[in-house]
């Protein structure tokens, strides 16, 4: 057994002893809290013990727990917008551990300003420094592009993300390449969570629970990753009846089935259910009918998308979750003549309640694997493949307002690189590695102060080395409006960019692991540590001016003290004699090695404002960011370095019932960097070497390229509005119009402009869509 295998399973072994030995506490209360109808859990939802401090709110599997309670006997109350006010009367005495399965109906009058929302009540029990979480309903108040709300489309509007477009899209976060943002579904990897044209994630809206965007200064419980963490909770699927979805529109359909594979005989008892859901892009069929002023041979972007999902609840709330996937996507630009890429996985995730032990137990294990391909008309393939496994486990120990969670992860994975730069030289790879890490965080409560402080310690096997990684995050509670709050903390990757910066359309993004392939040296610093570093410090505010409004201001600054990145300047082979510092033919790193160093800075603020109060829904954002990189020989702007971005959103729900909902979408962002075009020469490829006849030879046509990035695009623009009408068919189904218009005053916002020809490419112009769903 390897060295590192054997500290994986010592390091599962400590933590579970550490779990039952930690010093002793008072009485506690825990379980969950579900939906009556459906058997959902309860997200975010208040469970308190009535005229007392004592409380706490559910979290993503709607599990909650109230430690270190006097002996007595209380009234527990659960309350949640919508929904009814639970009572129920518990008796505590000595060191009572009370396991509780609770579920609320839904209100049959609403009482929206009774409760206390949970979300705000979690701005004064949580840090929630660089963190926005998002639900389902919060994705259907923008215009739904295609006639679909969708993930991607509500990740636009966040602080902090910039979105490169609609075709062929990225987004980045606060100066992070989509290499160095982590992306999770229930606890497994995904390694591209966006479809081609850039309007649509490989996650259906309908199954998602809550996805959390972590834009800087994470805590010690995330790794592997310098920029940013999105993790994604997926939904269980309906314990009580058999339900779903069917929908259509201008751009793809999707289907979704739910239902109990063994229902519950009792609120206490133990049950099953299954969640299916499909979706898919017919886009370049139908757009030769809708979208034909766009291009008459239709819009190339076809996807698939499958996710399926079993849920086992035990009889005290434990669980086991069983799930697999299967993404693909496929595109043919005019300049491109084949793409496409296909992912597939599967896994398990558990939260076991142990016993009569205070301890709550989550993990893991999952597979997931990722290839890409891209063949040019006038270029050599590129293709890309990662693979591998993931194994986690966490404890948490509730200690009052106090916790404590710690943890191990084990990651292993392979990757398979072949790229041609654009001198003919070869860069290929194929590496097995592993990484392992343990963290620790503690969060602790004192009056005004909340304090989070963490330590992460990762191990890159294939280079190797130890990452010593600390974090903290800070809060104050200035009063009961106004908080004050700060995070920061190193981190650490081992995963290379498999793309050219050079690239107009950057569809190719694929992965490659650390290497001893790297260079010594920085310029004119030796490089002493292989692995990819960053630090984040984070300063912010929150205001609450009113009630159901909230400001949120963040200054951020990001060092990437060592990055990695394919070397776009290598002209010659990394052997001899090129390699050999005693030879004539000796030519430095930055021109022989595969791979590159750089370093760089992402700094800037972001200012938010939302409202969100019955039936109207209003989120404002502006984002001043400034991005740079160091490669050893020039400084220069990524292409994604935009330094304006603004974003509105505004929703509203009339008439009877709130059957009518209309909701609008603004965005502006300042130009791009782009390199510019200085002349055209003519490349000789000298097929016979010294003996060709330059003559008679027909070259290729090349490009003399300006100095890098030193251009910039005109400003980007454009505003999206829709309309949706609910029809109510009959308890439990209804159906679903809606109407919506992308680009509403038709801006030409450029997409690329071809170097040979000068034709310039434009994004999505005015584009009407229209959807309609079927609930049942």
């Amino acid at each position: 057994m390897s060295a590192y295998r054997k500290a994986f399973l010592f390091s599962i072994l400590l933590l579970f002893t550490l779990s039952n030995n930690i010093f002793a506490q008072s009485n506690l209360v825990r379980g969950f809290v579900y939906d009556k109808e459906s058997g959902e859990p309860i997200i975010f939802t208040n469970v308190y013990l009535s005229k007392t401090t004592y409380g706490a709110a559910t979290d993503v599997n709607g599990q909650f727990t109230i430690s270190r309670i006097p002996s007595g006997t209380y009234t527990l109350l659960v309350t949640f917008i919508g929904y009814d006010t639970l009572k129920e009367q518990v008796v505590l005495t000595g060191n009572t551990v009370l396991t509780k399965k609770l579920y609320i109906k839904k209100a049959a009058y609403s009482l929206e300003g009774v409760s206390i929302s949970a979300e705000y009540q979690e701005l004064r029990t949580d840090t929630r420094t660089s963190v926005i979480k998002i639900t389902p309903k919060q994705m259907k108040q923008i215009p739904s592009i295609g006639g679909q709300a969708d993930l991607a489309q509500y990740l636009q509007v966040l602080p902090g993300v910039i979105f490169t477009g609609d075709q062929g899209g990225q987004l980045y976060i606060r100066g992070g390449s989509p290499i160095q943002n982590k992306v999770i579904l229930d606890g497994m990897v995904i390694y591209n969570p966006f479809h081609s044209i850039g309007l649509f994630s490989v996650f259906e809206t309908d199954i998602l629970r809550t996805a959390d965007v972590y834009t800087g200064g994470y805590g010690a419980s995330y790794g592997g990753r310098i920029s940013s963490i999105m993790d994604i909770t997926t939904r269980d699927g309906n314990k009580k009846r058999i339900s779903g979805k069917a929908g259509a529109s201008s751009f793809g359909s999707k289907l979704l089935l739910e239902g109990p594979l063994n229902k519950s005989k009792s609120d206490n008892g133990g049950s099953a259910s299954y969640i299916l859901s499909f979706k898919n892009s017919y886009l370049e069929q139908s757009s030769k009918a809708l979208y034909s002023y766009i291009d008459p041979q239709g819009l190339p972007f076809n996807f698939t998308d499958l996710y399926g999902k079993v849920s086992i609840n035990a009889n005290n709330g434990s669980k086991v979750n069983l799930f697999g996937f299967n993404f693909k996507d496929q595109v043919k630009y005019k300049a491109i003549s084949d793409f496409g890429w296909n992912a597939f996985g599967a896994g398990m995730n558990f939260v076991v309640i142990p016993g009569i032990s205070p301890v709550l137990m989550e993990g893991n294990v999952s597979y997931s694997s990722y290839k890409i391909n891209l063949n040019e008309l006038n270029s050599p393939a590129r293709s890309s493949l990662i693979n591998g496994f993931n194994v986690d486990m966490g404890f948490t120990y509730f200690l009052g307002k106090d916790q404590l969670k710690y943890g191990v992860e084990l990651l292993g994975f392979t990757t398979l690189f072949n790229y041609t730069n654009s001198v003919n030289r070869v860069i290929e790879q194929k590496e097995n590695t592993s990484e392992i890490a343990v963290y620790v965080n503690y969060k602790l409560s004192r009056k005004k102060f909340l304090i989070e402080p963490g330590f992460r310690i990762q191990y890159y096997a294939s280079i190797p080395e130890f990452s010593p990684e600390p974090r903290i995050a800070i809060k104050y509670l200035a009063n009961n409006k106004l908080r004050f709050k700060l995070a920061g903390g190193f981190y650490s990757q081992n995963l290379i960019a498999a793309n050219s910066d050079r690239d107009v359309v950057n569809l190719f993004y694929g992965f490659l692991s650390g290497t001893e392939r790297l260079p010594d040296s920085l310029g004119n610093r030796a490089i002493k540590h292989k692995v990819q570093t960053a630090q984040h410090i984070i300063l912010g505010a929150e205001y609450e001016p009113w009630k159901n409004s909230l400001f949120n201001f963040e200054v951020y600054y990001k060092f990437f003290s060592l990055l990695a990145n394919i070397n776009r300047n290598k002209l010659f082979k990394d052997e001899d004699p090129y390699s050999n510092a005693q030879s004539i033919y000796y030519k430095p790193e930055y021109l022989r090695k595969d791979f590159a160093y750089e370093t760089g800075n992402a700094a800037g603020f972001d200012l938010s404002f939302k409202y969100d109060y019955k039936n109207i829904y209003i989120w404002a954002v502006y984002s001043l960011a400034y991005v740079d990189r160091y490669d050893g020989q020039v400084y220069y702007n990524p292409h994604y370095d935009r330094r304006h971005n603004v974003n509105v959103v505004a929703s509203y729900e009339f008439g009877g019932k709130k059957l009518w909902s209309v909701n609008v979408r603004w965005n502006m962002g300042s130009g791009f960097p782009f390199t510019q075009t200085q002349g055209y020469y003519e490349q000789l490829q000298f097929p016979q070497g010294i003996f060709s006849n330059v003559l008679t030879q027909n070259g290729n046509l090349s490009v003399i390229y300006a100095d890098y990035n030193k251009g910039r695009l005109p400003y980007y623009h454009r505003l999206d509005a829709g309309i949706t009408r609910k029809f109510l068919l009959s308890e439990n189904s209804s159906f679903d119009a809606n109407v919506t218009i992308t680009n509403i005053y038709d801006r030409k916002n450029i997409f690329y402009v071809d170097r040979i020809s000068n034709q310039k490419i434009y994004q999505l112009p005015i584009m009407p869509s229209a959807g309609i769903t079927f609930s049942f």
